[in-house]
């Protein structure tokens, strides 16, 4: 009990510093410093579209390790800005369509001209952009999609390290708020993905709970026999999107259910974590 009070007074930059520095140790400081640099950005042109498109190195590399082949029906959850969509969308079956989805009506327009100006027609056509909120979609739908990305909001340490404003008004509290956030997108996305579908669980965080922890609570709610779904390893191809763009995929370290791409590695990409998950069969029983 003490130790959580303890945990719970932390606040501001100071609490912040405290609170990474007791995850990750020595590591802590190199991760900050990796922070400070360019980061690992990278052009992204679809051919044919009339704009490109810039995103982190890390971010290309979770979109890429969804697979697609077979796919008909994909869903970007929480799709804005829209580089992960873009990376979907070019690599996606010519028979396959994408519903790219965001909740807050300003970013879901960003996302539309993201879709509009960096896909070609050819592609644009068979992306559909939405404004709904994810966590109430399973109520309208289920097991509907057979490949769905989930790039969920999150702390984005990085940012606030970059921000003032939002390093001086942190606390242990905003990872409580955004976890439940993140628990209703994810259990939302489950139900929305059908028997033999993929879903990529993915966020900028640092923080465990965030990553690993969610996907924790997924065994818990719905595979407590143990075959409702398996965790995929990542094989990522980078001949599905090397006419659009030139990269080098960074590298990532393993976690109990997932991966990390960690800038402090990995030349400033990152940080992003990601798990796959493949459902093995239908969860109306936990509906």
């Amino acid at each position: 009990m003490k130790q959580k009070s303890a945990k719970n007074k932390l606040s501001g930059e100071a609490g912040f510093e405290e609170y990474y520095a007791g995850l990750y140790g020595e590591r802590w400081q190199s991760i900050k410093e990796s922070f400070a640099g360019e980061g690992s950005a990278v052009e992204y042109h679809v051919t044919g579209a009339e704009k490109s498109y810039f995103l982190d190195s890390a971010s290309v590399l979770a979109a890429l390790c969804l697979p697609l082949e077979g796919a008909t029906d994909i869903l970007d959850l929480c799709a804005a800005p829209g580089g992960k969509t873009l990376v979907l969308a070019s690599r996606m079956p010519v028979d396959a369509n994408l519903s790219s989805n965001e909740r807050s009506p300003e970013r879901k327009h960003r996302l539309s001209v993201v879709v509009e100006t960096c896909l070609p027609t050819s592609i644009s056509e068979r992306v559909k952009t939405s404004c709904s909120d994810g966590a109430t979609w399973c109520t309208r739908q289920s097991e509907c999609f057979d490949r769905i990305l989930l790039d969920a909001p999150c702390s984005s340490e990085r940012h606030v390290i970059a921000d003032p404003k939002y390093l001086n008004s942190w606390s242990p509290s905003r990872i409580k708020t955004v976890t439940t956030e993140q628990w209703s997108l994810l259990s939302s996305a489950y139900r929305l993905l059908s028997p033999e579908g993929i879903l990529l669980y993915s966020t900028c965080a640092l923080c465990p709970e965030e990553n690993d922890g969610m996907i924790e609570r997924l065994y818990k709610k719905f595979n407590k026999e143990g075959d409702a779904f398996a965790l995929m390893s990542p094989a990522p191809d980078l001949s599905e999107i090397s006419d659009f763009a030139q990269i080098t995929l960074p590298g990532f370290e393993q976690t109990k259910y997932g991966y990390m791409i960690m800038p402090d590695k990995q030349n400033g990409a990152g940080p992003i974590y990601f798990s796959i998950i493949k459902k093995n069969k239908s969860c109306a029983k936990s509906l």
